[in-house]
């Protein structure tokens, strides 16, 4: 282990100026910073030890001077200019040795270095400059050599995902992982379309996106990867060949963490252009993947908190103050073109000026969360995408659940409308004023419906009919259809033998004959309530 290397200084961070007089090499010649303390992050190039009275022009900025105050002039003028020199070149700082000529600095030169903001160091005892270069140039050589592999390392990540097709969800979240920050997709109207939190929760990150997003277009900056607006956000365009797609956002550390620095640049850079590859080789559009996965986190409850919903919802542009909610599910009921019905929905809400998520829940299901001002009907609008979605898929059904208040509430009402949708048979009729199903269409028969692959439901069924059914099959009679009849009609026997087309008697015989064969009292109006719910699951079983 190097004694010499800075203690704590991470991989990814510049050599600083306290950096270097923490080494034990100049740590012992007792070092005190007289100028500058401010200005001790300044990052050092490189190391030039000079007896010349002006050094300036032998240096290119960033360098820690090292001298032994020998050549320094000896009027106030002159030292003036020796600093103003070196300032105006750009030195990290300025190291005289308290040894030889001075033995406390001259007011001139602290004066001269105060004004420019040079850190003025002075060193109580001897030191070899020799060594104090040689230690500090392997240092600045080897953070060289590691910061070209890690720059090696962030092309061979980017490539690798390029390769492989990787979709932009996976591109800003290697993005994010590798810089250990917060990074943001945003669209043209800076909605958030895919966040990766890194520290921050999604509601610290999002929370205000586009009044934060707007206030960070600085001037001249759009066109590159830059430090903008107020927040110090690190932005890169996403774009090809002149189009604008969006921009990636790269987030500052807590108040107290690193600044940007040259790798974290290379990082957004390289992650814009695996964005730019993803467009072109992904068909499905940012926006609409941000709202697959808006609504299935919202349905599976997959969010941290409600508050990270509201923000990651608010930033794709949904009202979630003041709001009332809608979940409609639409299934398509096997028939192809989701992805195209799914267009036209979105087309047809973003049309209206109606806010909402619009996304696929699974294969042929779409799922719509609507959110509706607090005196806005919600029937008219589901009533308009049923037109739109049934003209696509004519056997498609539309569910609907509860309204709701609270975004948090969004996943009960999309059960409900999955239920209906469960409980829904194929060409379900409807009012003839409506194109939707909604909870309070679930009957006896429907609940059945839902139920239909129950074990439990068709063991019932068969338990009580059963034998019946055997018997019908056996002998060629229809008692199962005089039974119905019964049972519709309440058990009034002479409707029920009108209904079936019988003479009483004949209907008052059957009657005897079910009764005797399935030992059941028809006159109970429990037993005939428990016979009927059997019928209907025995009817529900059957449909295709």
């Amino acid at each position: 282990m190097n004694d010499n290397r800075p203690a704590g200084h991470g991989p990814t961070r510049e050599v600083s100026v306290a950096d270097v007089l923490a080494l034990p090499v100049l740590a012992s010649g007792q070092p005190q910073v007289v100028t500058g303390v401010p200005h001790l992050d300044r990052p050092v190039r490189w190391v030039h030890i000079t007896e010349l009275t002006d050094p300036a022009s032998f240096l290119k900025g960033g360098e820690l001077v090292l001298t032994t105050g020998m050549p320094l002039p000896d009027d106030a003028a002159g030292v003036r200019r020796y600093v103003d020199e070196l300032a105006d070149v750009g030195a990290a700082a300025l190291v005289i040795e308290l040894v030889r000529r001075y033995h406390r600095p001259p007011d001139a030169l602290v004066e001269a270095c105060r004004l420019r903001g040079l850190p003025l160091v002075t060193l109580a005892k001897d030191v070899n400059f020799l060594e104090v270069t040689q230690v500090v140039h392997a240092l600045l050589l080897g953070n060289q050599a590691d910061a070209m592999r890690r720059t090696q390392r962030i092309h061979e990540v980017f490539t690798a995902l390029t390769l492989r097709g990787a979709g932009p969800e996976d591109v800003v979240r290697a993005a994010s992982e590798m810089c250990g920050r917060t990074v943001v997709l945003e669209n043209l109207v800076h909605q958030a379309l895919i966040c990766e939190p890194s520290g921050d929760t999604v509601e610290e990150s999002l929370t205000g996106w586009e009044r934060r997003s707007r206030a960070t277009r600085a001037t001249g900056a759009d066109d590159r990867t830059a430090t903008s607006g107020p927040a110090g956000w690190l932005t890169a365009p996403v774009e090809y060949q002149g189009e604008r797609w969006g921009r990636v956002v790269m987030l500052p550390a807590r108040a107290d963490g690193p600044a940007f620095g040259p790798e974290d640049i290379t990082v957004l850079e390289r992650t814009a252009m695996a964005l730019t590859v993803a467009r072109l080789i992904h068909p499905t559009p940012w926006e609409r993947t941000a709202h697959r996965n808006a609504l299935r986190d919202l349905v599976d409850q997959r969010h941290r908190s409600t508050e990270d919903a509201h923000a990651r919802c608010a930033a794709l542009g949904l009202p979630t103050d003041r709001s009332r909610f809608v979940a409609i599910q639409v299934d398509l009921r096997a028939v192809s073109g989701g992805t195209e019905a799914e267009t036209h929905l979105f087309e047809e809400l973003r049309t209206a000026g109606i806010p909402a998520l619009v996304g696929e829940l699974a294969p042929d299901r779409l799922g719509i969360l609507l959110a509706l001002r607090p005196s806005q009907p919600w029937h008219p609008i589901v009533e308009r995408l049923c037109g739109t979605a049934l003209s696509l898929a004519p056997r498609a059904v539309v569910s609907v659940g509860s309204e709701v208040t609270d975004l948090s509430d969004a996943a009960r009402s999309f059960r409900e409308a999955a239920r209906v949708a469960e409980a829904t048979p194929p060409d379900q009729s409807l009012p003839p004023d409506r194109s939707f199903h909604e909870l309070s269409d679930i009957g006896l028969r429907r609940l059945l419906y839902a139920l239909r692959e129950d074990t439990r439901i068709q063991e019932y069924a068969e338990r009580q009919l059963g034998r019946l059914i055997d018997h019908d099959s056996q002998h060629g009679t229809d008692l199962l259809t005089a039974l119905r009849h019964y049972l519709d009609a309440a058990g009034n026997k002479t409707t029920a033998a009108r209904r079936g087309g019988l003479s009483r008697e004949t209907m008052y015989q059957r009657l005897r004959t079910i009764e005797r064969l399935l030992d059941r009292d028809l006159e109970s109006g429990e037993q005939r309530t428990e016979l009927h719910a059997a019928l209907t699951a025995f009817d529900v079983l059957r449909v295709d």
